[in-house]
């Protein structure tokens, strides 16, 4: 998704990058966006998964046994593990991104 995106803004990566931008912002500039939807695509996860390991610890008990599904360890591993693979598949796009060159971005479409 974020590659796809990058790919739409080649002419407004490319103009910024005649304008005197920096690589590094501009990774910085695709990586924050990303951050952005990741962040609110982990907090509606971890919202859900709360709620229906709820409903599993109240209404199947004869299901789980032995498990607790209250416990955070799981919650906090998994949510880190999807955060630190969701920045690192947005900055392999915003490295790209910022090695665009701003004659062929004005050109592009």
């Amino acid at each position: 998704m974020v590659g796809y995106t990058v790919g739409q803004r080649v002419r407004e990566i490319g103009i910024r990058m005649a304008l005197g931008a920096q690589p590094g912002g501009v990774v910085l500039m695709v990586v924050r966006q990303s951050a952005v939807t990741l962040s609110i695509g982990l907090a509606v996860g971890l919202a859900t998964s709360f709620l229906l390991a709820w409903i599993f610890a109240t209404r199947l008990t004869d299901v789980l046994v032995g498990v607790k599904v209250t416990s955070p360890i799981p919650f906090v591993a998994t949510t880190l593990l999807l955060a630190v693979i969701g920045l690192l598949a947005s900055y392999i796009p915003a490295r790209r991104a910022a090695k665009v060159n701003p004659i062929v971005a004005l050109h592009y479409e």
